[in-house]
């Protein structure tokens, strides 16, 4: 398949390079200009935004919840048979307080509205590190899961069976209206689930509780990140961290 993808951060670089890796077609692009992604290992082919949605299958959005208004102009020319996927989540501290969000509008229909297109949420409820190395075959014991969420149900199986090449099972987790069950601040969040904890994690997401949680769990890395300016915080540790609370 083709893929382009806006933005090199760590989801998207990672997500790059196991495409490649798994024998796709993959362009790369800042949201801003090529020179920034000089001296990044990508995978993908570093490309300007605009060639970023020419002839492709998929485009996967990967940027802050803020930056999307301003990629509006580039999803206008994106074809109407390209699935969108989108990885974002939603972090006033870093994007903003945005109105629509904080008084009850789910993070992944903001950004839809924002793009003016329909789009598939996934990816998001991964931490980079375990996208990176913790995917294993199908069928093997204890694979993690990565929840999907959209309206087309044809180009949700589409990203679903992307999401298990590239080495996690897949939930199927409603419409977008629905994929607030998967934001930061939920028990499916970051939390390294199997297939039937995610299901069942799903359905105990609490909506109005997760922003509470969420900022709960910032105040604890936080804490955690200044006790510890010496030495690193381990994947597992924030892992154990994002199931204690997420869960509480």
């Amino acid at each position: 398949m083709r893929f382009g993808i806006i933005g090199a951060g760590p989801i998207g670089s990672i997500i790059s390079k196991k495409l490649v890796n798994n024998g796709h077609d993959v362009k790369i692009a800042d949201a801003r200009e090529i020179e920034r992604l000089e001296g990044k290992e990508l995978g993908g082919t570093p490309v300007h935004v605009e060639d970023a949605i020419t002839n492709i299958d998929v485009l996967i959005t990967s940027l802050p919840v803020k930056a999307m208004p301003s990629i509006r102009h580039i999803i206008d020319q994106v074809g109407e048979e390209v699935i969108i996927v989108d990885t974002s989540n939603y972090y006033p501290h870093r994007d903003g307080k945005i109105e629509e969000i904080e008084n009850g509008m789910v993070e992944s229909v903001w950004v839809s509205h924002q793009l003016g297109r329909p789009i598939i949420k996934a990816f998001n409820n991964l931490l980079a590190h375990t996208l990176e190395n913790e995917g294993t075959s199908e069928h093997s014991s204890g694979r993690i899961a990565i929840s999907v969420a959209g309206n087309d149900l044809s180009q949700k199986q589409v990203i679903m069976d992307v999401v298990n090449e590239l080495g996690f099972d897949t939930v199927d987790s409603g419409s977008l209206s629905d994929s607030w069950r998967q934001q930061p601040g939920t028990p499916a969040y970051c939390t390294e689930l199997t297939k039937n904890e995610l299901t069942e994690a799903l359905k105990k997401a609490n909506k109005e509780k997760a922003p509470l949680l969420r900022d709960k769990a910032m105040e604890r890395f936080a804490e955690l990140f200044a006790e510890n300016k010496e030495g690193e915080v381990s994947h597992k540790d924030i892992v154990n961290i994002n199931r204690e609370i997420y869960n509480s």
